[in-house]
């Protein structure tokens, strides 16, 4: 513990040092999430740190993060503690890939998760959150084709919820993957009278499950809305830990995941 804090010292003196600002997404190791300027879900963190003075940006989180806050900070310069860490469902489909579905279908309106490459963005006609993907493809004119990349979950959820016939790219969160029926079942049993919620990302699975479907952005608060002490989160630890730091009063849990992923 005392050289964590001790190295932790030195990350703050030299954020200040550097005119830096430090980001730390949901999913961060908690004592990653203590240190950090700002913490938060991966476009609002690259908002807020285009909002800030500071010269150099240190993300900590995956690759298309990074480039998401070079896109909107150009005169930034953007830091990735670790070069090698990637999101598994972002890098499911490549720019080659995109470009060969365009060229086979001239005519589709390509809505792109935001959280995916920035040259897999940059072959989209729209970029969306999880938050505000629904309205984005009901504000497409009928009859158009519309094709979703890469998050087939997200996508089965907005295809139900806006009543729009889609196609979409095979792609998925292995985390998300992972999260079993059976294993919430274990935790609310565990944790009786607690509210449960999960990602929008979420397996169809799910849809079967009477639980409520927040974005990530708007997880903590809604969790802080009912008046109970305890939640039962169907989605990672970081984010747990991050609504647990928005509201102490309650306690988060996440259930535990399959070792292996379904595909």
């Amino acid at each position: 513990m005392k050289e964590q804090g001790r190295l932790k010292g030195e990350i703050r003196k030299l954020l200040r040092e550097r005119n830096a600002v430090m980001l730390a997404h949901n999913y961060q190791r908690d004592e990653i999430q203590e240190i950090a300027d700002i913490t938060g879900d991966s476009l609002g963190l690259s908002q807020e740190a285009a909002k800030c003075e500071a010269e150099v940006i240190v993300f900590c989180g995956v690759h298309f993060m990074a480039e998401s806050a070079a896109i909107l900070s150009p005169d930034k310069t953007v830091l990735l503690p670790r070069m090698e860490a990637g999101c598994p469902m972002a890098d499911m489909i490549t720019a080659d890939d995109l470009r060969a579905y365009r060229a086979a279908h001239p005519g589709a309106v390509v809505v792109t998760y935001v959280n995916s490459s920035a040259e897999v963005k940059a072959l989209s006609d729209i970029c969306c959150t999880s938050g505000n993907a629904v309205n984005v493809v009901r504000s497409i004119p009928d009859e158009r084709e519309i094709y979703m990349v890469p998050d087939r979950n997200l996508a089965h959820y907005v295809a139900k919820m806006s009543g729009r016939r889609l196609t979409w790219w095979d792609g998925y969160c292995p985390t998300h993957e992972r999260l079993t029926i059976e294993a919430t079942v274990r935790a609310r049993a565990a944790h009786p009278g607690a509210v449960s919620w999960c990602t929008r990302n979420a397996p169809r699975r799910w849809w079967r499950w009477p639980t409520p479907c927040f974005r990530p952005r708007g997880c903590a608060p809604t969790a802080a809305g009912p008046r109970r002490r305890s939640s039962s989160s169907a989605r990672r630890w970081g984010s747990c830990t991050a609504s647990g730091r928005r509201t102490p009063a309650r306690r988060f849990s996440s259930p535990p995941a399959r070792s292996s992923a379904r595909t």
